[in-house]
């Protein structure tokens, strides 16, 4: 039996987790024109997906499964906070 493919499905998990998250992250700025509350639904959404890829990145680190890609430079490590951005 072959003991790395549960950490292969899960570091694929993880893989896309994090591929969704910058996606999501990416589309903050193309919403940010159509409004507060679209650019407020952006900015939930991209929120979940950073939150599921850390549970992904948090599983691999207990089982001590190689170190995670590293987030990239200048990403906000927590969602913008409430209200329309500045004018």
């Amino acid at each position: 039996m072959n003991t790395s493919s549960p950490h292969a499905d899960l570091i694929a998990a993880f893989k896309r987790a994090q591929a969704d998250a910058e996606h999501k992250s990416a589309l903050i700025q193309t919403v940010a024109n159509k409004g507060p509350k679209a650019m407020q639904a952006a900015v939930e959404t991209a929120a979940k997906a950073a939150k599921r890829s850390d549970a992904f990145a948090k599983k691999l680190a207990a089982l001590g499964v190689g170190k995670t890609q590293a987030p990239p430079q200048g990403a906000p490590a927590e969602p913008m906070g409430g209200g329309p951005p500045p004018i």
